[in-house]
């Protein structure tokens, strides 16, 4: 059984923990052994969206043997981490160093807490891209990367914006139980396959959607939904019921690519991952839906 130790801070973000919470929860009901714990300096939190939590059981004075520590986020953190609930936690955080294969884990601006805690030091971190600063200053012995969704270095792990924690969450799932128990996890809370520590923040499954047509957003949809089928363009603008000239049109001048290069993008984001589970190279093109890996190839050198 491995204990997941969620650190509530004061003007904690919802979503920080509810997000990852959620997917070690549903985790543990599809063969995953985890148990969640929720601490905190005091027993109850202020939240992001003005509903208390209370009931939290005290730091604890030691952890178990290979626990995971998950620092949460707070909203308008840099009052929060000042308060003296917030140092306390830094303090815990920097007393359980020496713990025996200790993983740490922040969501978000809970890294800040880590970094402060010297937890980061020697090692590649991240946060949301407004607090990159703030990160390098309380950690200048770390090294902090820009436009990542989380990074995973040793036995420390830390995400970008909120709902990056749940790839987190999904990443460490499937390294700390199965990957089929991560990929489960991913289809039951209806989030798309899983982002890996190395994609940009902004990842093909999220790219090209800053519009707000709701055609395009349907055919979008459904290619993410099923991107290794085809999606001839007549067939495509007919389940959203517009004229294919008009899709081609809406791709091109909503979205500013076609909708053959946003479908070759998902295809390729698709076989990375499935390159990263193990596959060969060819069998992770058949799997994206190529035809081979020498079609995989051209598609890669054409996006490029």
């Amino acid at each position: 059984m491995r204990d997941i130790y969620f650190v509530l801070s004061p003007s904690l973000l919802l979503l920080d923990l509810a997000g990852p919470a959620d997917a070690f929860r549903l985790a543990g009901q599809l063969g995953g052994e985890f148990r969640l714990h929720y601490v905190g300096a005091s027993a109850e939190v202020g939240t992001s969206l003005g509903l208390p939590l209370g009931g939290l059981a005290p730091l604890p004075d030691a952890l178990p043997e290979g626990a995971v520590v998950v620092a949460t986020g707070a909203t308008r953190s840099i009052d929060a981490y000042a308060t003296p609930e917030a140092r306390r936690i830094v303090r815990w955080l920097a007393g359980q160093r020496g713990g025996a294969g200790l993983r740490w884990v922040g969501i978000c601006s809970g890294s800040l807490l880590l970094a402060e805690a010297g937890l980061f030091d020697g090692r590649a971190c991240t946060s949301h891209h407004t607090l990159l600063g703030r990160l390098r200053e309380l950690a200048p012995a770390a090294r902090v990367q820009e436009n990542r969704v989380f990074v995973s270095d040793g036995p420390c792990h830390s995400s970008a914006g909120i709902t990056a924690g749940i790839d987190l969450a999904l990443h460490l799932i499937a390294e700390l139980a199965d990957p089929a128990v991560a990929r489960e996890v991913a289809r039951h809370m209806v989030v798309y396959f899983r982002r890996s520590p190395q994609d940009p923040e902004l990842s093909p499954w999220l790219a090209w959607r800053n519009h707000l047509h709701p055609a395009l957003h349907k055919a979008q949809d459904l290619i993410c939904a099923d991107p290794v089928r085809d999606w001839p363009l007549d067939e495509l603008a007919g389940k959203v019921h517009v004229s294919a000239r008009h899709l081609s049109r809406l791709f091109r001048d909503q979205a500013g690519i076609s909708a053959h290069d946003y479908h070759r993008a998902l295809r390729l984001a698709l076989a990375d991952q499935w390159r990263s589970a193990g596959l060969s190279k060819e069998k992770a093109a058949l799997s994206a839906g190529f035809s081979s890996a020498r079609q995989m190839s051209r598609a890669s050198a054409a996006h490029d």
